[in-house]
């Protein structure tokens, strides 16, 4: 198949968005783009039309139609196959099928079409991935960009305040006659007098001379305008991070989004730890020491059959509150006989590790940092083995001899001993299809702006391994129903490593710790 060009355009035949997708001149586009019109035939229904040059294979949405035009040597299943998806990509980032909502987001569609034809043919790519590839975006990056805004925003107004409460002490100063040789120092700090007090702080006072502050440091200090000067011994302080942080987060909740605490880059600790990246904030009543062990999935699973692609990755982290338990160890017990591997951070003794499963520093004088979510082990598992599969589903679509899909799609949790929570299957529809469920274990939604349909469960566990959901949709082909995508949530870690205790080094004895386990899906789905 060679793809020479897409576009949208009216059905009075205005060219909105155009690409080409081959090397041909813009006469010859256009010229290509104005035919199309002229060859449509009133009172007929087609799915494309041919020159003696070229076809036209196009897809009529509301007022609209997507159009490819392809050379006549193509196979015209596979044209209407790459028709469907790119009619999938419009409603993806327009909220209508109007004129000027196409027109607004052009150079989206671009991309995205750019990420289905290369060169003329077709890559095998399919909706979520083009998502993907178009948007390459960092939630974390944003926000810390707009945490780093708000810091400079605060640092530049706190030193405009501090600014003019010393020009405010100088003038009351200058009022009181001690502006020519009076030795008292002023706010309490440094012992100069008024007028070398002009001088040795004109960095301050004079807003000209101020320094841009530098972002993540504590502190902001003036430059002193004769060597002998030295900054004040009270000067200016930033605000606290957290308070920035916090306040940003705060204003990203309440527009219904969950952030990282703290999405600033860590700072190496004393101890030499690199604190692992904050969480999203728990519900799990915190003790002065804490434990949080991650569990993160990745899986593609064939639609029948076949594991393509499983990976694991764990993160355990430590956070303490409380000085007093900075030099404690770490005992752990692990019951994993699949050959998950674990590495430990590199100031973790490694020894202690392999001979005791214990977690402590190389150095055990230093402690633990304070306050701060410290990453001290993580563990890796990649598999082809299908009994990795936690939750395994099975979509069955057949034809229904009405130009429709019959759907059968069951689930089945493989390992008993996880109980997973918020359990969402979502099921890609043919544009403008509305489903008709027959039966359905649990609830489901049908999203028609976005052409899909959700399976929801609350909770799948041994009790419940099982449940099916069947529907019929019509105007669709089994290839439409495909990728799943599936997503999950729950308390019991897929690793089988477990926190037995933490105890001082000082004397061995007990600490009472707090445990958060958490295992969720990154990407898990059926092709």
């Amino acid at each position: 198949m060679v793809l020479i060009a897409s576009a949208v355009c009216t059905k009075a035949g205005k060219t909105i968005v155009s690409r080409q997708f081959v090397e041909m001149t813009k006469a010859r586009i256009e010229g290509l783009l104005a035919a199309f019109p002229k060859l449509m035939t009133s009172g007929k229904q087609h799915t494309f039309v041919e020159t003696d040059s070229v076809r036209y294979v196009y897809q009529p949405m509301e007022k609209l139609y997507m159009l490819l035009i392809t050379t006549k040597a193509s196979n015209i299943l596979e044209d209407l196959e790459t028709l469907r998806l790119f009619s999938k990509v419009i409603p993806e980032y327009c909220r209508t099928l109007e004129e000027k909502e196409i027109v607004d987001n052009a150079f989206n569609l671009i991309f995205a079409f750019d990420e289905i034809v290369a060169l003329g043919y077709r890559e095998s790519v399919n909706l979520s991935q083009i998502k993907t590839f178009v948007e390459m975006d960092s939630h974390e990056e944003k926000v810390y960009q707009a945490v780093r805004q708000t810091q400079e925003r605060e640092a530049k107004q706190k030193m405009r305040e501090k600014a003019k409460e010393l020009q405010r002490q100088r003038m009351e100063s200058q009022k009181k006659g001690m502006g020519s040789g009076g030795g008292r120092s002023y706010g309490g700090g440094s012992g100069g007098s008024s007028e070398g007090f002009g001088v040795s702080n004109s960095g301050v006072s004079n807003h000209s001379s101020i320094t841009t502050p530098t972002i993540g440091i504590g502190e902001i200090r003036s430059t002193p305008t004769v060597s002998k000067s030295s900054a004040p011994k009270n000067a200016l302080k930033l605000g606290s991070k957290s308070r920035d942080v916090d306040s940003f987060v705060d204003q990203l909740k309440s527009e219904g989004e969950k952030v990282a605490a703290n999405p600033t880059p860590a700072p190496v600790t004393s101890a030499g730890v690199v604190p692992a990246r904050p969480k999203i904030v728990s519900d799990v009543h915190m003790e002065e020491v804490h434990l949080r062990m991650e569990d993160k999935l990745v899986a593609r699973l064939g639609r029948d059959g076949g594991l393509q692609q499983f990976e694991l990755s764990g993160l355990l982290t430590l956070r303490i509150s409380d000085e007093k338990y900075g030099q404690i160890k770490l005992q752990l017990e692990n019951n994993d006989t699949r050959g998950i591997q674990l590495q430990t951070h590199p100031n973790v003794d490694k020894e202690l590790f392999k001979a005791k499963t214990q977690i402590g520093l190389k150095n055990p004088t230093k402690p633990f940092p304070l306050n701060t979510d410290v990453g001290v082990l993580k563990w890796r598992y990649q598999t082809q083995d299908e009994s990795a599969i936690p939750l395994m589903i099975n979509c069955w679509p057949s034809e229904n001899g009405e130009g429709g899909c019959d759907v059968n799609i069951e689930y089945e949790l493989e390992h008993t001993r996880l109980e997973l929570q918020d359990v969402s299957i979502t099921i890609p529809l043919p544009m403008g299809a509305i489903p008709s469920i027959s039966e359905c274990e649990g609830e489901y939604n049908h999203d028609s702006r976005k052409n899909i349909l959700q399976w929801n469960l609350p909770v799948i566990d041994n009790s419940s391994k099982q449940g099916s959901m069947e529907f019929s949709v019509p105007h669709c082909l089994p290839n439409d129903l495909f990728p799943l995508d599936v997503t999950f949530s729950s308390k019991i870690s897929y690793a089988e490593l477990k926190a037995k205790n933490v105890y001082l080094l000082d004397d061995d004895s007990d600490v009472k710790y707090s445990l958060e386990t958490v295992l969720f899906t990154d990407k898990y789905e059926i092709v």
